[in-house]
């Protein structure tokens, strides 16, 4: 073999040798990455079980079950039998369906709930695959909510009594996303309220991971884009912006300025939606100081400040035990909040949803 063809041999084996090394590099580092994400995915989305009322200043249906009786029921979602809360039985106005935010259940949302069976409303709300009283070991991934709601509809639909009325949807935050998206599927819905919203499932997925981990959240797209679709499959590819232009059913938009959880110039729904909007979309931005957050847009002025007099107080409470409170001081402490007015709903606010609710009656 003369030298030209011995160094081409050589090259050409040199060149195998580093395809071969920079292979078994990626193939590595794909395997050290997809674990990782679903490490990391799955801690993001637990089970939730039911939050210990006695420290916290959330209403309590046990204070409210007099003036608003509830009926139960339970549907199933995939392989989870999940449970249902009907109010207002005898109201016919309309049906309007509670999706929760992550994190809590159908109780978190008791202030709305009751405030529209007090506008005349019946009211579905549901505790989502592994909240509250719901089965699920995880809550699994951001798509769930979506899937649990399409299933609670086909419910409905199926069900005399509730299939009658014209039906409005009501989410916030991960339900704020599933009422928009579930407009991809055919239900019959006659209006949709969003409030605090993310687009998709990748959008929030970046959004909160760039807050820990930085840029590096990038490199790990397509692992993340990857372990939703093996989970969810279709249902992780869609958005709510996309849902919601491909019909036209009418929708308002909800978003603070300020929202810490959702942000209002990233992931909401809001900022991805095209600057010429459709006739049917109406869009609310809350802009007022302390009234313009992921939870606080809610809040009526006196529950604003209501809340920084006992927050004030907590604090003072937090630094005497070097923050470390026991935990009967705490609960003595949360048996002295008004739980009303912490709760408090801002009038004019449900009041919008309320009037559009109204005009989107068929």
């Amino acid at each position: 073999m003369s030298k030209t063809e011995n160094d081409k041999s050589h090259s050409k084996s040199l060149f195998v040798r580093i395809m071969l090394f920079a292979s078994v590099i990626i193939l590595a580092f794909s395997v050290i990455s997809i674990t990782i994400t679903k490490i990391v995915y799955d801690k993001q989305f637990p089970r939730y079980e039911r939050h210990d009322e006695t420290v916290s200043a959330n209403l309590r249906y046990q204070d409210l079950e007099e003036d608003y009786p509830r009926q139960l029921f339970n549907f199933m979602s995939g392989k989870n039998k999940l449970q249902g809360y009907q109010y207002g039985a005898e109201n016919d106005r309309g049906l309007v369906v509670v999706s929760h935010g992550i994190g809590g259940g159908a109780d978190s949302y008791l202030p709305q709930i009751t405030w529209f069976v007090d506008q005349g409303w019946r009211v579905l709300a549901y505790d989502s695959t592994g909240s509250f009283d719901s089965e699920g070991k995880t809550t699994r991934g951001f798509p769930q909510m979506l899937l649990d709601l399409d299933s609670l509809l086909t419910y409905v639909e199926e069900t005399p009594g509730f299939s009658e009325l014209p039906v409005m949807l009501f989410g916030h935050s991960w339900g704020g996303y599933a009422v928009s998206t579930v407009l991809y599927y055919e239900h019959d819905i006659s209006g949709v309220v969003s409030v605090a919203g993310a687009e998709g499932p990748m959008d929030i997925v970046l959004e909160q991971g760039k807050s820990m981990m930085g840029s590096f959240i990038y490199i790990q797209f397509p692992y993340l884009w990857l372990y939703q679709h093996l989970l969810f499959g279709q249902a992780a590819s869609l958005s709510a912006s996309d849902a919601i232009i491909s019909n036209d059913v009418p929708v308002m938009l909800i978003h603070g300025t300020e929202d810490e959880m959702v942000l209002f110039e990233g992931s909401s729904i809001i900022a991805n939606m095209d600057k010429n909007l459709p006739d049917h979309v109406k869009l609310m931005i809350c802009d007022q100081e302390k009234q313009n957050g992921h939870n606080s847009l809610f809040r009526s002025d006196e529950a604003i400040e209501y809340i920084d007099d006992i927050n004030e107080t907590y604090r003072a409470l937090y630094d005497h035990h070097q923050q470390n409170i026991p935990y009967d001081i705490k609960q003595e402490f949360y048996e002295t909040v008004d739980r009303e007015l912490a709760q408090q709903l801002d009038e004019s606010f449900m009041q919008e949803i309320n009037s559009f609710y109204i005009e989107s009656l068929p």
